[in-house]
């Protein structure tokens, strides 16, 4: 049975592992996240190496440009693009690399092997330290012509434009888990969940005000790309319950009625791993071991 390497490059962590094509996620590893690439691409090449693989498939948090191989990653390099692919080719020229954005792995995997699986037409959105979108539409994932699709983060959702709008786009201003620390005077968002459930009254109002917010969101997504399904995922939904009802009674007020009628919002099933299979999943079509 084929294996292929995947890997995660999150913000503050990597996790890599080997997965086998019935998404079997085998020797996997976490690891802080390197803020440089020449040593990011070091770490996946010794991985590579050490791992007899038919590909490998490997997920960022931000931008990656199919047609000149570049990458921007502010969370993990800084705001400068960097030149990946011909890094990655550098010292990879014997196996079949695929890049793409973690939305964009995230997606792939619940299509794969979580909550939407074997749908065509899915939208992910992760809510985190920041609001991203991966989109399967007609069963094709869509990168966009610079790979930039799904940054719904920038979605205007408030004509009130601040300043703090011009760094990180409207909706993740009000509604990731940042803005919900902000609002609730806390360290972070899980600081923020706590004292929610303790009944503090600003903490509970400001996962009310990021509900509000993100129902608009996915409303607009709804609306516009009429899928099969909306999975949540990313850190903020890991205390889900505190904005998965909000959510789900805000959509219909926005959505078209009928396309809101036929989405179900359904939260993550491969929660931490949805990125290293949706990685596995580019690698493993990119060999052309799986069709699309």
């Amino acid at each position: 049975m084929s294996t292929v390497i995947a890997v995660d490059l999150g913000g503050t962590k990597t996790a890599m592992a080997e997965v086998d094509e019935r998404g079997a996620v085998a020797r996997k590893i976490k690891e802080p996240a390197e803020r440089r690439p020449e040593v990011t691409v070091d770490r996946i090449a010794q991985a590579v190496e050490r791992r007899g693989a038919a590909a490998a498939g490997i997920v960022l948090p931000g931008i990656y440009d199919q047609k000149t191989g570049m990458a921007w990653a502010p969370n993990l390099w800084g705001r400068e693009q960097v030149p990946l692919r011909e890094m990655l080719e550098a010292r990879l020229s014997s196996i079949r690399v695929v890049v793409e954005s973690d939305r964009s792995g995230y997606v792939l995997g619940e299509q794969w092997l979580g909550a939407a699986r074997g749908l065509r037409d899915v939208v992910f959105v992760a809510v985190g330290t920041g609001i991203g979108v991966g989109i399967i539409t007609g069963g094709r994932l869509i990168s966009g012509a610079h790979g930039i699709a799904g940054a719904a983060g920038w979605f205007a959702l408030d004509p009130r434009w601040r300043h703090d709008y011009a760094a990180t786009g409207c909706w993740e201003a009000e509604s990731a888990g940042p803005a919900v620390a902000r609002r609730a005077g806390a360290a972070n968002a899980q600081e923020a969940a706590r004292a929610a459930r303790q009944g503090d009254k600003a903490a509970r109002e400001a996962f009310d005000h990021a509900a509000d917010y993100l129902a608009m969101g996915i409303a607009n997504l709804i609306s516009l790309l009429n899928p099969e399904m909306v999975v949540l995922g990313g850190g903020l939904m890991q205390v889900a319950d505190l904005v998965i009802d909000r959510i789900r009674e805000g959509v219909p007020r926005w959505a078209q009625p009928i396309a809101a009628g036929k989405t179900p919002i359904e939260l993550t099933t491969l929660g931490e791993d949805a990125g290293l299979l949706g990685a596995a999943r580019l690698a493993f079509l990119h060999a052309g071991i799986h069709k699309e």
